[in-house]
């Protein structure tokens, strides 16, 4: 059972890392034109490497605080891939018409993320024991978003054909798959269905840094 937990904060861990190197990337573009449109994405990858580090504080010391920040995980999960759909949602609109309404949808969506935090943190009647059943709920709401996004990265793939955006979809389809096994694991215990969940992900955002590191490359390649 330790070597389980030790695993456990090594892949979460390194899940953290691989989000917050695809924010570093991702963030260039916005602190070049200061344009709200290019904050999304890395909110919430930066959204989705926090939830992975409280997965990895929970695990790390399983008997100090196991279920506080198991919850804290599922809330910034839960706002990333909503931030990931919104993001992908308004990229499609007119410039200042998606520009104002996404402003004001980060800004909606992060009061509640902190006030999401304060009610975990200091409401008496949160009960943390339905942590279980509010984790599927969230699973079946993240396969909801994700299946937005790939429907709109395959149908702009199509519109623009490319090599390298053919992956993206890819990536987003294996999440999708791991929260898919999550489930499964969770109604039947299928411990197949588990460690595929884990590989789905990893694999899923490897394939992020793949084509983040590439789109990077050619344009420092096209600058030179």
């Amino acid at each position: 059972m330790y070597e389980y937990w030790e695993f456990r904060v090594a892949y979460e861990v390194t899940s953290a890392i691989i989000c917050f190197i695809l924010v570093r990337f991702m963030i260039k573009p916005y602190s070049f034109t200061g344009l709200g449109r290019y904050v999304g994405l890395p909110l919430a990858f930066g959204l989705l490497g926090a939830s992975y580090l409280f997965s990895a504080i929970a695990y790390a010391q399983p008997s100090f605080f196991p279920e506080d920040v198991l919850w804290f995980q599922l809330i910034a999960r839960t706002f990333a891939f909503v931030f990931l759909a919104a993001t992908y949602y308004f990229s499609s609109k007119p410039f200042k018409v998606s520009q104002l309404f996404l402003n004001i949808t980060i800004s909606i969506m992060v009061a509640g993320i902190i006030g999401s935090f304060f009610l975990a943190i200091f409401a008496p009647q949160f009960d943390f024991q339905n942590y279980r059943t509010a984790s599927a709920y969230v699973r079946v709401l993240i396969m909801i978003c994700l299946s937005y996004i790939i429907i709109r990265v395959l149908r702009s793939h199509m519109e623009k054909p490319d090599s390298t955006t053919l992956l993206i979809p890819l990536g987003y389809i294996l999440l999708g798959t791991s929260q898919y096994s999550l489930l499964i694991w969770a109604a039947d215990a299928s411990m197949t269905a588990f460690w595929g969940a884990l590989a789905l992900r990893w694999g899923g955002l490897v394939i992020f840094l793949f084509v983040t590191y590439l789109t990077f490359y050619r344009s420092r390649k096209k600058v030179k």
